[in-house]
């Protein structure tokens, strides 16, 4: 026993000295039943900005659905913060998986321009329960943009990632994720949020209808019901190319538009309306743009956000790809707004 377990113990590692020489982009059988895989990607980004306003929470990596006032803004940047890497194990029924990127923070851009690695996924899945950290139920990762600003329009899109215990038969998703109450007493959060989803699926691609429940607890001391819906989707139209949207309403809250709306406002909870629209064309095989727009109002806060974009990419290889993307953000409520210019290179590993 002592020795075959030295054997798999000698033979992980060997394979993880392979896949780091590889750039980790390869499956490896352990055994009959166990099976690793590496993968991720490289990205680097060359982003300018010019306007009056700016995404100071990300140091303007991407637009999210906050931002800053700031007049007569004009900044370019380098970064390959979004590269990420992950691994997958795979024993028979179960399945254990873990990703992070570099979005974390930190960086010394006089010398060495550091980031902190910072984690995106780790859940372990056993048939049809998950426990652990991944995308909200509540979201369908299938109908997001493909952009070169990370996410296209987060500003209007479901988008989360959180630890949660999910269920799924068929079609149906339902989890208790979990709480917390922004923008108020957070500490007071003892019920877990609810959520069920239902996908439907064809040749034709996909559309999800989710619902949303939780109990907010303000800073005043009382709480909240606060519920919200979503309908998302990727549906397939001519050729290789397809139409993205989503739409939500409700107290959708912290879990539509990435702070484009709070969960509470004072002592209420904030109602929001969010839709985003986003129509992918192959031009040919290897060359495609997208054109997307997203937009959130956010009822007692009287605020809303925009953002439109059109892109090109271009496959040079299977995994290698480049793209330019020109867009722009607004604070719709203060009459404030940026264009962005944007080229980016991908190699997937």
């Amino acid at each position: 026993m002592f020795k075959l377990q030295k054997s798999k113990l000698l033979l992980a590692t060997s394979l993880l000295t392979m896949a780091s020489a590889a750039n980790a982009g390869y499956s490896f059988n352990l055994t009959d039943n166990d099976t690793i895989t590496f993968g991720g990607y490289i990205k680097a980004d060359v982003r300018s900005i010019s306007g009056d306003v700016s995404s100071p929470v990300t140091n303007d990596d991407y637009w999210i659905g906050h931002a800053a006032n700031i007049d007569d803004l004009s900044t370019t940047k380098f970064s390959v913060n979004e590269t990420r890497i992950n691994a997958k194990y795979v024993h028979g029924d179960v399945t254990g998986f873990i990703e992070m990127d570099f979005l974390g923070g930190g960086g010394n851009q006089i010398i060495s321009n550091s980031s902190h690695p910072r984690l995106r996924h780790a859940f372990i899945k056993y048939k049809s329960i998950l426990v652990g950290q991944t995308w909200t139920t509540f979201q369908n990762t299938s109908s997001l943009a493909e952009a070169a600003d990370f996410g296209g329009p987060l500003n209007a899109s479901a988008f989360i990632r959180q630890g949660q215990i999910r269920y799924t038969n068929g079609g149906l998703q339902v989890s208790l994720e979990n709480p917390h109450s922004d923008k108020g007493d957070s500490s007071q959060d003892s019920i877990p949020d609810f959520i069920a989803k239902y996908t439907f699926k064809g040749d034709w691609g996909n559309v999800s209808v989710s619902g949303l429940a939780r109990q907010l607890n303000t800073v005043g001391g009382d709480t909240e019901s606060a519920v919200g819906f979503g309908v998302a989707g990727r549906i397939k139209t001519f050729g290789k190319d397809d139409f993205r949207f989503q739409v939500h309403g409700g107290n959708t809250g912290r879990y539509v538009g990435v702070v484009a709306a709070r969960d509470l406002v004072g002592e209420e909870a904030e109602e929001t309306t969010s839709y985003m629209v986003a129509y992918r064309h192959f031009w040919t095989d290897d060359m495609r743009s997208t054109v997307f727009y997203g937009s959130t109002d956010a009822d007692l806060a009287n605020t809303k956000r925009n953002h439109v974009a059109v892109n090109l990419f271009k496959n040079y290889t299977k995994q290698l790809s480049f793209g330019v993307e020109i867009g722009n953000f607004e604070m719709d409520e203060i009459n404030k707004s940026s264009d962005y210019l944007q080229f980016s290179a991908k190699y997937v590993l």
